[in-house]
C-alpha cells in the first residue's frame, strides 16, 4: 500500500466528497451525462431489492428508468466514513436520505428512505471515480398505496454516449 501524507489524504477525501455531491446533485437534476461520467465503465451497483448492475451503462439505463422525467428526487449523503487502501483506492460508508415524488393514478405519492450507501473510489487518469455501490436502506415510508413500480428495471444496455 501506498502511503499518503496527512495531506494527500485530506485533498483526496474533499475530492470524493465533491464527487458524491456531484452524483447527487446530477441524478436529482437528471443530468444524466454528469452522471455518467462520475462513475467507471465497470462500475458495478446494487439497490437492495434490486437486482445488481455490472456495468456503468447499465446502472445508468436503470436509473434514468426508474428516475423517468415523471419523479422528483431528492438525495442527502452525509457523515462520510472514508478510508483508503493506498493512494488510488478508497472505501467509504455514507449515511444517506432520499426522496421520490411521483403521480400514481392521479394522485400524489412519495418514497422516504434512509439509510446507507456502501461505496469504492478509484483514481482513474487523476479523477475519483465510483467503481462500486451498494444502497441499504434501513427505514422506507411509502405514502398509502403508493408502488415505485420495480417492472421499471430492464436489463437492455444502450451504447455508451460519446
Amino acid at each position: 500500500m501506498t502511503e499518503m501524507t496527512d495531506i494527500e489524504r485530506l485533498l483526496a477525501i474533499e475530492d470524493i466528497k465533491l464527487l458524491k455531491a456531484r452524483r447527487d446533485r446530477a441524478v436529482d437534476t437528471k443530468d444524466w451525462g454528469t452522471y455518467l461520467s462520475l462513475h467507471a465503465p465497470d462500475h458495478q451497483s446494487h439497490n437492495d431489492g434490486f437486482p445488481s448492475w455490472t456495468s456503468a451503462d447499465e446502472m445508468i439505463a436503470n436509473v434514468k428508468r426508474i428516475l423517468d422525467h415523471t419523479r422528483i428526487t431528492v438525495h442527502h449523503s452525509h457523515t462520510p466514513e472514508i478510508t483508503f487502501d493506498g493512494s488510488t483506492v478508497a472505501k467509504g460508508i455514507w449515511a444517506m436520505e432520499d426522496n421520490i415524488f411521483w403521480k400514481q393514478d392521479g394522485e400524489d405519492h412519495w418514497l422516504h428512505g434512509f439509510g446507507f450507501y456502501h461505496e469504492t473510489y478509484e483514481k482513474r487518469d487523476g479523477q475519483w471515480v465510483f467503481t462500486r455501490r451498494r444502497l441499504q436502506r434501513t427505514q422506507v415510508r411509502t405514502s398509502p398505496g403508493g408502488v415505485l413500480d420495480p417492472t421499471a428495471l430492464t436489463t437492455d444496455v444502450p451504447a455508451r454516449p460519446e
